[in-house]
Order: C-alpha cells, then structure tokens, then sequence
C-alpha cells in the first residue's frame, strides 16, 4: 500500500528523469509505500496542487514533497509557507517539502538543491580529470556563466560556495528580478555581465575569449542556444593552447551529448561535467530533505545512466 507519495511538476516533465531518480533511492532504502510520479503544471495550476499538498490527510497516500522543474521555480516564492535561505537568496526553489504535525495543514518549505548539484558535479568532474586525487577543491580563478535564468542564479551561489574569484556572465538580458544580477546582488557577488547577442560574429567571439580564459564554465542555456559559440570557441582555445590545467565545463543539457560548445571544451582539454551529472547530486539531497534518509547515490546513479536518452533523441535539459 502507497502511503506517501512524491512528483515532479512543471511543464512540460514528460522528458524529466527524476522519477527514476527517486524511485531507484526508495528502492534502495526499502520504501515500498512511497511513490514518485509526474505532474503537468504550470503557474495557473500551481495553485490548486499545493492546497493539494497541504491539505490535511485524509484518505490515501500523504503528500511528503515535489520537485520543481521550469517554469515554476521561480513563481513558487510567493506561494509557500517558508523559504530556505539559500533559495531566499538565489531567488529560485526547485524542491517543496511538505512539513506536518498533527492533522492539521502541512507547512510548505522550499528548498534549492540545484546549488548543492552543481557543486558536486563540478567536484566530481575535477576529480575525474585527475584520478588518484582527494582534493575536491577546485581553484576558480576565473568562471563564466552562461544564461541568466533560475539555474544561473544557482550556479552563482555554487561558484560563491566554491570561492570563486572572478565571474562572468553571459547572457542576452540581464535586467529583471528573477535574473542573474539581482541574485548576484543579494548573494553579495561582484560579477561582471557581458551581454551576448548570438547573431554579432564580433560579440560570439568575444563571449568564446570569456569562456577559454576561465577555471570553469557553467552553460544554463537550453540545447543548441550556444550552439552559436562552438566555432568562435574553437578558436579561442586554439590560440590559447588548450584550456586552463584543471578547467571544467559543467552543460546542463544531457541530450543530445555532448553538445556542440562542450564538444569543443572536450576536445581542447578540459573536463567535462554532463547535466546528468547536476542531476543526480541535487537529487539525493531532494530525497532526504523528503525522507529523512540519506539514499544510495551510487544506486542512483546506475539507474540514472541506464534510462539516458541515446543522443539521437529530441533535445532536453536538467531543470529537475
């Protein structure tokens, strides 16, 4: 019998990966009475599932929490009961738990564990590169971000975690609440905003000249939208001689892979951290911030990897 149940929302999630996420970590810690599904919604149905979720239990499974995918990240702010502070800062919620004590309503709490998976991909990819190696520092000189939305936000406060000296980002806009810079200035970051117009051949190539100089690169942007940087890139790390020892890139599109500008990070050098690889750390905290256990990553992760799409597959990237 189903006693507690889990989903992720947004829209579209019929691409969405975190239900095999989840349930292999249910699995693995014995939870035959939690389910894990997905939940078509957007900002007008948004609303009416979380009275859903809060309601007090009555009959059948309690709702434990969800996990927050585009186009809702940043609307759900205004609608919980509590915010984390790190998501108060990054101006962003990816997971909802539901929080109850006695049978009464549920207290929603957001939470943001994008920051927490970009932080261990980014480790992990550093590692890789250099086998036999403890040390999951990474010495961030300099860093670009690419993009300016709800995951850009989260990259900064991982750089920031990371104690990253210079950032970078770049994006077409910059101005707007939900943006990068507003995140930057609550989380006290000095960045510097490079704004990219993808149809200027001067501008892709001074963006790509940004993105060889740095330690590591974070690409928020949807599939085939940096596409445009891949030949400027090209050449800007040829002249570099490679990327910088230990430089990572970190894409959080994970189909098709690579993609055109981490194929041309790869093949210069550097390291490369598959979105795959974001959404499988911020999944783990998301399963014991829902549980109150910590699961099996590793028995995540073989699941994870057995349902990737083959690259021949329709584009779609890690918002889990």
């Amino acid at each position: 019998m189903i006693r507690h149940r889990a989903a992720v929302i947004g829209r579209p999630v019929s691409h969405s990966l975190s239900p095999v996420l989840h349930r292999a970590a249910y699995a693995g810690l014995g939870l035959e009475d939690w389910s894990y599904e997905r939940r078509e919604t957007d900002s007008e149905s948004l609303p009416g599932l979380l009275a859903e979720l809060a309601a007090p239990v009555q009959a059948g499974p309690a709702w434990a929490g969800l996990s927050v995918t585009m186009p809702l990240k940043q609307v759900l702010l205004a609608h919980l009961d509590v915010i984390d502070p790190l998501a108060e800062a990054v101006g962003a919620v990816n997971t909802v738990v539901a929080q109850r004590s006695g049978a009464g309503d549920a207290l929603l709490t957001g939470f943001n564990t994008d920051v927490a998976g970009i932080v261990g991909a980014l480790r992990e990819a550093a590692r890789t590169q250099t086998p036999g190696s403890s040390d999951a520092h990474l010495r961030i000189e300099q860093a670009v971000v690419l993009g300016s939305g709800a995951t850009a936000c989260s990259a900064l406060a991982a750089l920031g975690e990371l104690r990253a000296g210079r950032i970078t980002v770049v994006a077409r806009r910059h101005a707007g609440p939900g943006r990068a810079l507003s995140a930057a200035h609550r989380m006290g970051l000095d960045i510097e905003p490079f704004t990219w117009k993808p149809a200027d051949s001067t501008s892709n190539t001074e963006a790509a000249q940004r993105l060889a100089a740095a330690d590591v690169v974070i690409s928020t942007l949807p599939a085939h939208a940096a596409d445009p940087l891949e030949g400027p890139l090209r050449q800007a790390l040829a002249r570099a001689e490679g990327t910088r020892a230990g430089a990572v890139m970190l894409d959080v599109v994970y189909a098709p892979w690579p993609t055109a500008v981490a194929g041309a990070w790869a093949d210069a050098g550097g390291a490369l951290a598959p979105g795959w690889l974001m959404l499988l750390h911020q999944a783990a905290p998301q399963v014991q911030l829902m549980t109150g256990r910590q699961p099996d990553i590793e028995c995540m992760r073989a699941a994870l990897r057995s349902a990737l799409p083959p690259p021949s597959t329709t584009p779609v990237r890690t918002n889990d």
